[in-house]
């Protein structure tokens, strides 16, 4: 067979992309939690440091990471890759929404989110919305399917029924969605009864994610969250009545005031009312960089070791009641459509997380959104009021952005396999991209060692196959060894730790 280098990977990576960099740094969109943002940086691997698990990777919910995007992509740039979807018009469609409004502050939360309970806020922004949505409107070409929808935060239930009806009908007046599709809302159970969970259902949600965090009441009232488990309960019951197909839990491990025994009590009423899909977060305690996080006293937080434990009971609890690892921190039981994608290989990744639709084109609205249109990502302004200012002047409302290199996709593809599939088939690698695979990664390849001596890493002839205590421990950090910009740079400090 055949091979070429795409490009000079090597001359690229010191000199072929000579754009400057961003020093801004945002919280990616996604979960209501609070997702770690998303960073550059790494340290040597050695058995010590990954079997200990002291190392900090991204999450790989893109690939490059945010922190990669530049100013130097603009609206312009962002509206050209709009209208090239022309080219390949078969390529369906994701909206995420992003809602920043919440009535009251949680203190572990870093999503990019406006406290208040003017609501005349909400309703502008909500026009705004509207707004961007047609601009995106007038210059996108290509499928019009829209096969996954997510509103997220902030908490998107802080909009009232009108305007989530409003909403929902300029959506559905731009997009054809499909009966096959993913329809979720992030819902904090406080802020919904059973008239607007009905709303949902009728405008055409059919999955619903709840933030559930914690049942302890001292963890509840360390991070302002109280929400008994009765609450949650009566949600979750409402929402099955009403006919929704799906039902996310959201848990987090780490944060203040937790034991291993009131974690367990969490996970054991959680596994009682068996929700369809569980993800468990590990929260990334940042204060430097989340100024709610600075109120959380440091003396309530639990030590590394306390975490590794809590960690190991939630997926041994988890694994016993019947529920599925799908990859990291996610769980679903074994008749979902998630653990069924994971066994048949059909499992996808993007700013929503593991999803089962296929790779769709991503187009995101609203505050500090980031979009995926071809081998380009594009993000918004941050600033609810900078945001609305721009949308007024009839701009699409881009800071930054990053156009993908040849290089940039092949990787991305490499650990998204990884990420999804738990291993990497080089065969198919080498006809995609025309490569002789071991020659390409050959650094990263023996960079990989030392995992392979832990047991987290096969490297087979034809595969690189990550075994199953692998996938639970240590998949992001190897991940993280296909990431060029991480070899080219060498702190991970904005990073959360893997565990």
């Amino acid at each position: 067979m055949k091979t070429v280098h795409l490009h000079n990977r090597r001359k690229e990576a010191s000199a072929g992309r000579s754009f400057a960099r961003s020093t801004v740094s945002y919280p990616l969109q996604w979960h209501e939690n609070g997702p770690e943002p998303e960073a550059s940086a790494i340290v040597e691997t050695t058995p010590e440091n990954v079997e200990s698990l002291d190392m900090r990777a991204p999450r790989y919910t893109s690939y490059p990471t945010a922190d990669r995007f530049v100013e130097a992509f603009g609206p312009e740039d962002y509206a050209r890759n709009l209208a090239a979807r022309e080219l390949q018009p078969a390529v369906p469609l994701s909206l995420y929404v992003h809602i920043p409004f919440c009535a009251a502050l949680c203190y572990y939360c870093a999503c990019n989110k406006t406290i208040t309970r003017d609501y005349s806020k909400a309703r502008r922004y909500i026009e705004h919305l509207v707004k961007e949505l047609s601009m995106v409107d007038s210059k996108l070409s290509g499928d019009r399917r829209l096969l996954q929808l997510h509103f997220g935060g902030g908490t998107p239930t802080y909009l009232n029924s009108e305007d989530l009806r409003s909403l929902m009908s300029a959506i559905g007046e731009r997009f054809s969605f499909s009966a096959a599709g993913e329809y979720s809302m992030e819902v904090d159970p406080r802020t919904v009864d059973e008239e607007k969970l009905d709303v949902l259902r009728e405008t055409g949600f059919n999955r619903l994610s709840l933030g559930v965090q914690d049942f302890d009441p001292d963890v509840q009232a360390a991070i302002n969250r109280v929400q008994p488990a009765s609450l949650v309960e009566s949600v979750l019951e409402t929402g099955r009545r009403l006919g929704f197909e799906s039902t996310n839990f959201d848990l987090i491990y780490g944060l203040p005031k937790q034991t291993l025994a009131g974690f367990a009590r969490t996970v054991e009423a959680v596994i009682a009312m068996r929700p369809d899909r569980i993800a468990l977060y590990n929260y990334a305690h940042l204060p430097s960089r989340f100024k709610a996080q600075r109120l959380i006293s440091i003396e309530d937080m639990p030590s590394a070791e306390l975490k590794q434990d809590i960690f190991r009971m939630a997926n041994d609890h988890l694994d016993a009641a019947g529920y599925e690892y799908i990859g990291m921190d996610h769980f679903a039981l074994p008749d979902d459509s998630l653990a069924n994608a994971h066994r048949t290989g059909r499992l996808h990744r993007n700013f929503q997380g593991y999803s089962t639709q296929p790779d769709c084109d991503l187009v995101a609205i609203g505050a500090s959104a980031i979009s995926r249109i071809g081998s380009c990502y594009s993000q918004n302004l941050k600033g609810v009021n900078e945001y609305g200012d721009r949308v007024s002047q009839d701009m699409l409302p881009t800071q930054r952005g990053v156009e993908l290199s040849r290089d940039d996709v092949l990787r991305r593809a490499v650990i998204m396999a990884i990420m999804c599939q738990g291993e990497i088939d080089k065969s198919s690698f080498e006809i995609g991209y025309l490569i002789d695979f071991d020659q390409y990664f050959e650094e990263e390849l023996q960079a990989l060692q030392p995992l392979v001596e832990l047991g987290y890493v096969q490297l087979e002839d034809r595969r690189v196959l990550v075994t199953p205590i692998g996938r639970r421990k240590a998949l992001r950090i190897i991940g993280s060894h296909f990431d060029r910009y991480l070899q080219q740079h060498q702190s991970r400090s904005r990073f959360s730790k893997v565990l």
